[in-house]
Parts: structure tokens; sequence; C-alpha cells
């Protein structure tokens, strides 16, 4: 791993110290988000902080403490928490944690730190209808990944994407084409108060469900169901989710399955890994999914 020294910086510690807005996490973000691609890029060159500073264009204070705010954990341990080894120790009996999970009712053993999620499914015919004579409300908000889209019924959230290069079209395409038909409506009152609730750990109570409403095939609900039974700072794969849905031959559409979640971060496709603990593929980019796994880590007390 690299060799990152704690380095002080008053000007810096006052910014670090300072509170993490929403807007000012989306912020950050985009500097997380390329410090993971170099590093993915260039690990066996085992680049040192000052190489990964040079190329964001930041001095290397900056880097470590914009770390320290965004993931609340040094840059070192952060990069440690996005390695292979690490997914291979989140995997850790991945079967039996979905098993315990699902037989207990709960998000197992990371429950405290879980989106407490109360779900329903719209009907197949809600489905092959393709939206029709659904309002969907949609808004743009910030979020510790990056500009996110949000959708909402009047049932709860039912979408949660995410915006690449500021390309707020391909982002609300990307939803609209799920449900095609249904009538869409900018709306971000009607989506802000979810936002706050999905990206503020210190609402996830349970005695206040975040409501979720699941639009797909029953095949795709029924991951989406069991993606929800994956604990906080734990991963499974994708042939175990095959394996609790009774269905262990299909692992290859329940990968399609995962692909074509929804509502992400909030029915946590990140959390589902290659056997060997490969990060695989994710809708919204693998980075991303590299970012959300070391930002869980660094909540997991």
């Amino acid at each position: 791993m690299l060799d990152i020294a704690h380095v002080t910086d008053p000007d810096l510690d006052r910014s670090a110290d300072a509170p993490a807005t929403p807007a000012v996490l989306c912020a950050d973000y985009d500097v997380v988000r390329r410090v993971i691609a170099f590093i993915s890029e260039n690990w066996r060159d085992q680049p040192s902080l000052e190489a990964i500073a040079d190329h964001v264009g930041l001095s290397t204070s900056h880097v470590h403490h914009l770390f320290r705010r965004w993931a609340g954990l040094s840059p070192k341990a952060f990069l440690q928490a996005i390695t292979l080894d690490n997914a291979k120790r989140l995997l850790d009996s991945s079967a039996s944690v979905l098993d315990t999970t699902l037989e207990l009712g709960l998000s197992g053993p990371g429950r405290l730190h879980d989106l407490f999620v109360s779900h329903e499914a719209m009907t197949p015919g809600d489905y092959k209808a393709k939206g029709a004579g659904l309002t969907l409300s949609y808004g743009w908000h910030p979020s510790p990944f990056g500009e996110a889209i949000v959708v909402a019924t009047p049932r709860g959230l039912a979408g949660l994407g995410f915006v690449d290069e500021g390309n707020r079209s391909a982002a609300l395409s990307d939803m609209r084409r799920r449900w095609p038909r249904a009538t869409w409506v900018a709306d971000q009152e009607v989506t802000a108060p979810y936002t706050e609730r999905v990206f503020d750990s210190g609402r996830w109570r349970p005695d206040q469900p975040l409501d979720v409403v699941l639009i797909g095939t029953d095949f795709e609900v029924r991951v989406w169901r069991t993606l929800l039974g994956i604990p906080f700072g734990r991963a499974t794969t994708y042939s175990d989710v095959a394996q609790t849905i009774g269905k262990p031959s299909a692992a290859r559409a329940v990968g399609a399955a995962v692909g074509r979640n929804p509502i992400s971060f909030v029915v946590p496709c990140h959390r589902v890994l290659g056997r060997s603990g490969a990060l695989t593929g994710y809708h919204w980019g693998l980075t991303r999914k590299q970012a959300i796994l070391g930002w869980e880590a660094a909540r997991i007390v």
C-alpha cells in the first residue's frame, strides 16, 4: 500500500473540521473519483501521495484532509478499504450472512448502520405497463458520490442514479427508459426529503423506515429484495444470491438483474462481488463502486 505520512496544515485542518454539507461532499467526490481512477490504473507502480496529488493538481495536504473530510479516514486507510484483500474479507461466509438476515427479517450484524427500508413491489401488470398511469417526480441533488438523480412516486422512492461528467440528460434518459410510459415531472421539493434520508446516516433509524417502491419483473424484485439483506460493510456473490432465491443455476441472470437495479446505493448492488472478490461490473461505474465500498468501510464501528 501507499506510504502516506500525516501532514499538518492549520488552514486545511479548519477546513476539514467544517460541516460536511452535501454540496461539499459532492465537490469532494470529483477529486476522490480521480484519485481512485489513478490508483486503479497505476497500483503496480505504488504511486506516492505526492504523485497522486500532482495528478489531481492539488497539494498533498489538501488531498489528505479532503479524504479525512469525505470518508472520515486517511487516504492510506481508504485505499486499504478498496483493495482486493479487503473485498475477500467482505465476502467471508457471504451465503450464511444472507441466510441469517432472511431468517431474522433484519439487515444483519451491521443493521445499526443500515438504511432501514420498508419496501413494496408493484404488480407484474404495473411493470408490464412500463409506467403507464404512473407519475414519477425527479430531482437533482448533491451526494457523497457526485450529483444524483432521485425519482419518487407517491408511494416512495423508485429510482436513484448518478450523473457523470455533468451529463444530466444521460442520467435522466437512463431512468426514463425503464418506465417510458410514465408521466415525468421535475420536482426537487418532492425528491429532496428522500435524498436527505438516503445520504444522512444520522437519519437511518429503524422506527422511521425509508419507503421504497420496487418496479421490475418478479425475478428482478426477488433479487433486489435479497440485496436489501446484505449488511452494511459486508458483501456477497452473484452465485450466492442465486442460491438464496432458489435459482442456483441463474447466477448470470442474477447479474443482469443486479445491473438493472434502479435504486442504487439504497438497494446495495455495490455489495455484490465476483467469487474471487473482484468488483466486476457496476452500472454507475467501477470507480464509484470502489468509492461507495470505501465510504461504507469508514463508517463501520
